[in-house]
């Protein structure tokens, strides 16, 4: 099994303001969900609030310290150990979808980045720390296609914790 976390950041590693995406790039809106289709995504309340619903064709599991917290058609979970005892696919990934506080707390139990990298900056008021590459090896990069619809250079990038850190 393993722990993944799927994000988008700016140059300066921001990934959100006010609780919402600072940018428009409908070809990450398109990679997340081929990428989470089908998988367990993890999530913080202010995330899964931001969004609005579950996400669909995934189990939605949102970690919150509220005991009296309910989200109807998703799994509420009230620490992040819990939720990575219980529901942790044994042949496939489980997805740290955000936000900030979730990411920060699931980093050391993380195998893999799904990371869109957007080489732009953009206010942002919630940052990713720096990818170390001590830490973390590339595997994968594509080149995102800039036009009409997603104005900004991108790339999609996967890291894989390197074995022994």
């Amino acid at each position: 099994m393993t722990i993944a976390m799927l994000l988008a950041m700016d140059r300066n590693n921001g990934i959100g303001i006010d609780n919402k995406l600072p940018w428009r790039l409908p070809a990450d809106m398109a990679y997340f969900r081929k990428v989470t289709k089908g998988r367990t995504v993890l999530m913080g309340r202010k995330t899964h609030e931001s969004i609005g619903k579950p996400l669909p064709n995934r189990l939605n599991v949102i970690v919150t310290r509220d005991p009296s917290y309910k989200a109807e058609g998703c799994v509420v979970e009230h620490s992040l150990e819990e939720a990575l005892r219980r529901h942790n696919p044994a042949d496939d990934e489980l997805i740290v979808i955000g936000g900030a506080e979730i990411c920060k707390a699931a980093m050391p139990y993380t195998d893999k980045l799904y990371i869109t990298h957007i080489y732009h900056e953009f206010a942002a008021d919630t940052f990713f720390p720096e990818i170390e590459a001590s830490v973390w090896e590339v595997t994968s990069r594509e080149p995102g296609v800039k036009d009409e619809e997603n104005p900004y250079d991108y790339e999609f990038v996967v890291y894989e914790r390197k074995t022994g850190t």
